[in-house]
């Protein structure tokens, strides 16, 4: 089976997985490191190559809800299978693990990240909860709502999203953030960097600022279960 991967996190499963003749990915999927450079790149998640994708001739095409746009998806579905991901929380992704393993005769690989993601999340939390804005965006400022994986995962860590009554991305102010006791910027999709934070101290300098691994927050499928030490380093240090 030629199998295509329109989204980072879903390559990483597919690769951490074992399955082979990957033979297309998006230039976004850098990870494992080792093994996705061999691999053909056919554009970006939002921008893909339709007619690169075409040539591939894949049997199967794994795509996602968020990450790609609907019109390029659906110019496939006339010629190609392709299997449409909508992960928002730990239990779509366990799903979608465990429909990943039956698909290609994997299962117990399928459960074994399922028992370790489970695992962290049940080590691994606050002893109290503590309000938290995660900023994704500058230039406008914008966080994360409810419905969104990052939202959920905060949750398993035990933080409060301020935002939890908005959808998707809103754009905010900085004076929304005054109900915050932590302030977290992404290291992706916008590059937060430590020359940001000052920025924040001046506004706020009572309130934790902090970077965070934006991989380790909206990295669905295997990437969480390998995400094990800098949740442990997280939740001790705050």
């Amino acid at each position: 089976m030629r199998i295509i991967s329109l989204v980072p996190s879903l390559t990483e499963s597919l690769l951490d997985f074992g399955i082979p003749n990957i033979v297309g990915r998006t230039k976004f999927c850098i990870h494992p490191k080792d093994q996705v450079k061999d691999i053909e790149v056919i554009g970006g998640t939002k921008n893909i190559h339709l007619e690169k994708i075409r040539a591939l001739k894949p049997d199967l095409i794994l795509a996602n809800k968020e990450e790609n746009m609907k019109e390029q998806v659906e110019a496939l579905m006339p010629d190609f299978k392709v299997w449409v991901t909508n992960i928002e929380t730990i239990e779509d992704n366990y799903y979608f693990l465990k429909n990943l393993g039956n698909m290609f005769n994997q299962k117990e690989k399928a459960q074994a990240f399922n028992l370790k993601i489970y695992d962290i999340f049940n080590q691994y939390k606050l002893d109290k909860r503590i309000k938290v804005a995660y900023l994704i965006w500058k230039k406008p400022y914008m966080t994360i709502g409810s419905d969104t994986f990052i939202h959920h995962l905060l949750q398993q860590l035990g933080f409060d999203n301020i935002f939890s009554e908005q959808k998707r991305y809103p754009v905010i102010e900085m004076q929304d953030l005054d109900e915050a006791e932590i302030i977290m910027l992404s290291s992706e999709p916008y590059p937060f960097q430590e020359k940001h934070l000052e920025e924040f101290r001046t506004i706020y300098p009572d309130k934790k600022i902090m970077i965070v691994d934006g991989e380790a927050f909206s990295w669905y499928g295997t990437h969480i279960a390998k995400c094990e030490a800098y949740y442990k380093e997280l939740v001790t240090t705050i």
